[in-house]
């Protein structure tokens, strides 16, 4: 689910600000971006927030600013210059007139150095880091929270719809052997009174028995509703469900499947079209559950 968090934590040797923005992904990628002095620990910041987070591709921006008063940073000409110079080869490849704005390049990785900043190992700041970082998760859990009650509220009632539909099913059901029957039963009596002939009564039940045990769907429908229920009990559990909700969706579209092909009634098939067509959105929206 999509999400956004912003953390900040303090000391005396200065304040640490992390924002953390999410979207949808099916697993979990980290996208960090950090300043000189907090780079080093990058792998830590990655471990950390594997073991909070789950699903999603997160795009971490964590900024370290020094405290009291501060020398003026340091402009390292030969990265600034080095910058420069990739640009404008670039400028000659691709054409155009611009200019290269050299405010631009002081806010790129390593064209500023803060004296006091290089007095500072880097783990110094790591409490830092991973309190704002905690922050700044807590945030964007709580939009992410606002967004996937509006969410479920949409699966179940997208759930109820599919249980409706089926519902309809097996009322439905029992015709298909009744007008099998009858069609049957008519088309042999027309062609044996065009012949002079007669019939066995027996030979039609056996059809009749074979075409019913062939059609019947009752199983399909006592699975499908199962599979409803689970999805509603696990919907409403407390841990990470996305991956569990997709392997029982596609349970469910078997059964649907197998009920439309089985079942060759067109008031059948026209509700088994409606029930695909609500668990392709359901689909959909458990695509961005944790």
């Amino acid at each position: 689910m999509t999400g956004q968090g912003l953390g900040r934590a303090e000391s005396d040797a200065g304040s640490v600000s992390v924002e953390v923005r999410s979207v949808n992904q099916r697993g979990l990628k980290i996208s960090p971006r950090l300043s000189d002095s907090l780079a080093p620990l990058e792998p830590k910041l990655d471990q950390h927030i594997r073991s909070q987070v789950q699903r999603g591709t997160l795009h971490i921006n964590a900024t370290f600013i020094p405290s009291g008063v501060v020398v003026a940073g340091e402009i390292n000409v030969p990265v600034l210059t080095a910058y420069a110079r990739q640009l404008r080869q670039v400028q000659e490849s691709i054409g155009g007139d611009f200019s290269i704005e050299l405010t631009g390049l002081l806010t790129l990785p390593g064209a500023v150095a803060i004296g006091s900043v290089r007095t500072l190992e880097a783990e110094t700041l790591w409490p830092m880091l991973v309190t704002a970082t905690d922050k700044a998760i807590a945030a964007m859990d709580a939009m992410r929270l606002a967004e996937g009650d509006a969410m479920a509220t949409q699966l179940f009632v997208e759930i109820e719809l599919i249980a409706g539909k089926l519902r309809e099913i097996a009322e439905l059901a029992p015709r298909v052997v009744d007008h099998y029957r009858q069609r049957l039963e008519a088309k042999i009596l027309r062609v044996m009174e065009d012949r002079g002939l007669e019939f066995s009564p027996s030979d039609l039940i056996r059809d009749v028995q074979v075409y019913a045990d062939r059609s019947d769907i009752s199983e399909e429908i006592t699975r499908l509703t199962s599979h409803l229920n689970l999805f509603g009990e696990t919907l409403r559990g407390r841990e990470a469900s996305g991956r569990k909700l997709e392997f029982i969706i596609q349970e469910m579209f078997r059964e649907a499947n197998t009920i439309g092909s089985k079942a060759s009634d067109s008031d059948i098939s026209t509700r088994v079209v409606d029930i695909k067509c609500s668990i392709e959105r359901v689909r959909e929206l458990v695509q961005n559950i944790q």
